[in-house]
């Protein structure tokens, strides 16, 4: 449907979104999760894609916390279903049948997270699930709302959440087919109270609160090494040259099971600097070999840095016949992961590491490390404290490092 003839239909906002709250129909997910801070515009994205469903697919779902959320947050809320669908498609709340009716004759049911064994049974085109982390029975509800999913050719799901560090939430984001993007408060501060970003900024920015609550990143409440203040704070650029980069290199332990951890770092006068973050999911050997080699030659890398606990020499094998600007240089792990970032973590402490961008998947993996529930294994994360173990901590010199 064009532009024009969604513009009959739905509200001019809807004309007009937010970069994160694009939910392209022809993108390669089956779930596209966003995680947003509160206030970003999480809803309105959620209930504009669920309009533009309801114009292709005549069935759909409305999961929420409780019955309770969905009809006065989802359904009526000022970023809801009717009020995104536009005055000329505004539909209808059948409260007897706790279902939402267009003028086409597309309905979306609500459900709520409380009762899975309520979605026993019905099936959907499409489906919205509000504030997954706030779920009571997350991981069931999930499960049924899913094994309903299978009308039509090519049935989705669409899941906005303010993260926490939940199991579920864990294990949904290391899923394969799951798209996760992430929205701060402060891309939407345009519709926003003018003084609300400034006053929670002055209270709590800098927190670990402020990561989840605003920024839309997964933290740890305790046990953590690395802070959500340390981390705020060494944004900054680069320096104009370094005395030294390399690329760390975290392969995945099976072909195309968990990502390939890469990342790129450079030092300057005492100083590490992060410079990009290239993980990737689903890559065979030699495509995660060819992603960092690719790294090494952007970056003008000195150094590939790579692990070789799982694959041993074959690592040096797949990353040579890539054909690599650098040498290639095997570490192996003697000791945890928990231990082998604690002198990393301290040097965030001392502030001398510098993120010269905006990496928040790495940064939820950092704060996520030592608390042995991640829901997946921690690539980047891995990769970082390797290469910045290389760079700061002295290499193979290093008590915990050694040298193949």
């Amino acid at each position: 449907m064009t532009l024009e003839q969604q513009r009959r239909f739905l509200s001019v906002a809807l004309a007009e979104p937010l970069l994160h709250q694009e939910l392209e129909a022809g993108e390669d997910w089956s779930t596209f999760l966003l995680l947003g801070g509160r206030g970003s515009g999480k809803t309105f994205a959620g209930a504009r894609w669920l309009a533009q469903m309801a114009l292709t697919v005549p069935r759909m779902a409305l999961v929420g916390p409780t019955l309770h959320d969905v009809r006065e947050v989802m359904v009526e809320g000022a970023s809801g279903l009717r009020a995104t669908s536009g005055p000329a498609f505004r539909p209808r709340w059948e409260s007897s049948r706790r279902r939402l009716v267009w003028p086409n004759g597309a309905a979306a049911y609500a459900f709520s997270a409380e009762d899975p064994d309520s979605l026993r049974g019905p099936q959907f085109h499409a489906a919205w699930a509000d504030e997954f982390c706030a779920w009571p029975k997350a991981a069931e509800t999930l499960a049924m709302l899913r094994f309903g999913l299978r009308l039509g050719e090519d049935p989705r799901l669409v899941v906005t959440t303010t993260p926490r560090p939940t199991r579920a939430l864990k294990v949904l984001m290391s899923e394969p087919g799951v798209a996760t993007t992430r929205a701060g408060t402060a891309a939407n501060a345009g519709n926003l109270a003018p003084r609300f970003l400034a006053t929670l900024e002055a209270l709590y920015g800098g927190t670990r609160l402020a990561a989840q609550e605003l920024e839309g990143i997964v933290v740890e409440t305790d046990g953590g090494l690395f802070r959500a203040e340390d981390l705020a704070r060494c944004r900054g650029a680069p320096p104009a040259k370094f005395d030294r980069v390399v690329v760390a290199v975290d392969p995945p332990a099976t072909a195309r099971g968990d990502a390939c951890g890469v990342v790129v770092a450079g030092r300057r006068d005492g100083r590490a600097y992060v410079l990009a973050d290239r993980t990737m999911r689903g890559l065979s050997p030699n495509g995660w070999a060819r992603l960092a080699v690719a790294a090494a030659v952007d970056f003008d890398a000195d150094a590939l840095v790579a692990e070789a606990n799982q694959g041993g020499d074959m690592v040096r094998t797949v990353l040579a016949q890539a054909a690599p600007p650098c040498p290639i240089k095997l570490v192996r792990a003697s000791v945890g992961k928990r231990a082998r970032a604690e002198p990393v973590a301290a040097l965030y402490e001392q502030g001398r590491v510098v993120h010269c961008g905006a990496f928040p998947a790495l940064e939820e993996e950092l704060m996520g490390l030592g608390e042995g529930d991640l829901g997946h294994s921690p690539d980047r994360a891995d990769a970082l404290v390797w290469a910045l173990s290389e760079l700061m901590l002295g290499g193979g010199k290093a008590p915990r490092l050694r040298v193949v």
